[in-house]
């Protein structure tokens, strides 16, 4: 009865819960596309981050700030493949009264949903000055 009133109450947003194997999945109103539980994967993507840390850091706070960026992405399901620190650079303009930066370019495999909660997390981090996330082409 219970399923019976889930389906009603969700029928108007055009959406079905479907119950397979203790395997609870939302489909689109029709029921196309039923998947099982061993056919459901996350595809994996490549992508590269680039993080430009503050200069006026000490060598101890910039390492720890750059850890909490890798381990970010390990968090959310990626898997670094490559690091690629390129030191202390002098940025192209000034932002927050800063002339010079460390740049760090990090390549890693993810799901597709993890560079937004990466970006969400890097966002609020005071140590970071810039960063920018995009995908890598095939």
């Amino acid at each position: 009865m219970t399923g019976l009133i889930f389906d009603l109450y969700f029928k108007r947003l055009c959406v079905r819960i479907v119950n397979c194997d203790k395997l609870s999945l939302v489909l689109p109103g029709d029921g196309r596309a039923i998947k099982d539980q061993k056919e459901v994967q996350m595809t994996m993507s490549k992508y590269e981050l680039a993080v430009v840390i503050s200069a006026k850091l000490e060598e101890e706070a910039r390492a720890e700030a750059f850890e909490k960026v890798k381990a970010l992405i390990e968090r959310f399901g990626g898997q670094i493949t490559n690091i690629d620190d390129w030191g202390k650079k002098r940025l192209a303009y000034e932002i927050q009264k800063m002339r010079e930066g460390y740049y760090y370019f990090i390549q890693f495999d993810a799901p597709t949903d993890c560079p937004a909660q990466i970006e969400r997390n890097i966002r609020i981090m005071e140590p970071v000055i810039r960063y920018l996330c995009v995908k890598q082409e095939a």
